[in-house]
């Protein structure tokens, strides 16, 4: 809690105070300064509230922001493993290691000539 939250805590419930004296009274001054009070103080508090929460904010983003990082990393080093590996094969596959990228090369051909020739509109 900081001295705004306290601050406007008081004044609200002065505020309080003083508009319930002004409608004992029957004092209509009284009773709109109690109203004014009332709505500076929750103001106040409502600020102090939220400059609270800003500071637990602020507290804990360090914290945060190293794990984002660490996380980052792992998922860096995992991508760049699974690019080397791709890589790998890709460059096995174009050498002509494993046959791979010859017989789809073989079917893609095969397929087009078959769609060629069942087709009617030949020439």
């Amino acid at each position: 809690m900081n001295k705004h939250e306290l601050h406007g805590g008081a004044r609200y419930i002065g505020g309080k105070v003083e508009k319930a004296i002004g409608d004992t009274v029957d004092s209509r001054d009284w009773q709109v300064s109690g109203v004014k009070d009332q709505v500076a103080g929750g103001a106040e508090n409502l600020f102090g509230r939220a400059q609270s929460i800003a500071e637990e904010v602020a507290d804990a983003t360090p914290g945060l922001i190293e794990e984002a990082r660490e996380k980052a990393g792992d998922a860096a080093a995992r991508a760049a493993d699974a690019a080397r590996r791709g890589a790998h094969e890709a460059r096995a596959a174009v050498r002509g290691g494993d046959g791979r990228l010859l017989w789809a090369a073989v079917a893609a051909l095969g397929g087009f000539a078959l769609g060629w020739l069942v087709s009617d509109q030949r020439g």
